[in-house]
C-alpha cells in the first residue's frame, strides 16, 4: 500500500510550496490522503485484515491532525488544500 518513487515526486510536484519543498504540511497530507484511498480499497475486498485496518485509523488520525494544524495557522491554505484534494464534503 505504499507510494513508489515516480507517484512520490508526482504529489511532490503537484503540492509544493516551493522549489526545494518535500516536507510542507500540504505534502503530507496529499501523501497520506493517497495512501489512505489506496489502502481502503485494499480493504474493500480484505475485510478481515485488521492490522491494516489499524494503520490506515492512524493514517486518517495524522491527516486530521495536519489539517487542523493548517486551518488553525491559515484558513484560506485549508480551503484550497481540501478543494484541491476533493476531501471533506
Amino acid at each position: 500500500m505504499s507510494l513508489d518513487t515516480a507517484e512520490k515526486q508526482k504529489l511532490i510536484n503537484s503540492y509544493q510550496t516551493h522549489s526545494s519543498d518535500t516536507g510542507s504540511v500540504e505534502v503530507q497530507v496529499a501523501m497520506l490522503s493517497e495512501r489512505i484511498s489506496k489502502l481502503s480499497g485494499h480493504l474493500q475486498g480484505n475485510q478481515h485484515d485488521f492490522s491494516s485496518r489499524k494503520g490506515l485509523l492512524k493514517m486518517i488520525g495524522r491527516r486530521k491532525r495536519l489539517l487542523n494544524y493548517v486551518r488553525e495557522h491559515s484558513e484560506k491554505r485549508y480551503t484550497q488544500l481540501v478543494d484541491k484534494l476533493g476531501i471533506r464534503g
